[in-house]
């Protein structure tokens, strides 16, 4: 929304009106002056006249290290979700983008900004997700390349994009995707006669889990990572 409109909406100036008040200096966006009425502001943005704050709202974007046991929920009566990890009242405003299921760890983003957050999950987009994969058999030579072609998934008839397996050890890999439907991974290595026993995400896109997070601990993205999303977006 151009700033000279959203002042408008929010006072009672008329838009001209509203143009000499920025034109004047009488407008802060983010704590500067803005002397430009068609800047573009969105809802994530503080916005002042004479000193006076219209919008205060803030954009937030976490990383959060999710440990096992956790549901990535916003409440449950029965096991701990992890949102009880963050502090309120921020947990109130947040959500999660790109979900871990209980038995799972890793990076998990919460943010309160719902159009940044479809986009990492968008299968449009195609944002790389990477899991550390342990399974119950070691894992077959044809894997890779099972992966590799797709994977047929019944419930939503549909083959998965092609999949990145790097094996580590018998029993130990690292699985890229490109999508993020429910119990994909699981889904995949059930696909191949396989079974998870532990799933650990390591990244989305751009965005690595930082090493210095403890299981449990969460820090604000930075600017770059945020950026990197919406990067990812422009490049689909």
């Amino acid at each position: 929304m151009k700033l000279d409109r959203f002042i408008s909406n929010r006072t009672a100036h008329s838009r001209q009106a509203t143009r000499l008040l920025i034109a004047s200096g009488r407008v802060h966006v983010a704590g500067c002056i803005t002397h430009d009425p068609r800047h573009e502001v969105d809802q994530f943005v503080a916005i002042s006249l004479d000193g006076e704050l219209l919008q205060a709202r803030q954009a937030h974007f976490l990383m959060l290290h999710k440990p096992v046991g956790y549901l990535s929920a916003t409440s449950d009566p029965q096991h701990p979700t992890v949102m009880q990890l963050i502090p309120s009242p921020l947990r109130e405003q947040l959500h999660i983008g790109g979900r871990l299921d209980r038995s799972s760890s890793g990076l998990l983003i919460l943010t309160n900004d719902g159009l940044w957050s479809r986009r990492l999950t968008e299968p449009r987009i195609k944002l790389p997700k990477t899991y550390r994969v342990t399974t119950l058999r070691p894992i077959s030579p044809e894997t890779a390349e099972r992966f590799a072609e797709g994977i047929y998934m019944t419930t939503e008839q549909l083959t998965t994009s092609p999949a990145q397996l790097q094996q580590l050890a018998p029993c130990e890999a690292r699985l890229t995707i490109y999508e993020g439907r429910y119990h994909q991974v699981k889904r995949m290595f059930h696909a191949v006669g396989n079974q998870v026993v532990s799933l650990h995400r390591e990244s989305m896109g751009a965005i690595v889990l930082d090493p210095a997070l403890a299981a449990g601990e969460y820090r604000t993205l930075t600017t770059a990572e945020v950026a990197s999303v919406d990067q990812a977006q422009t490049n689909a």
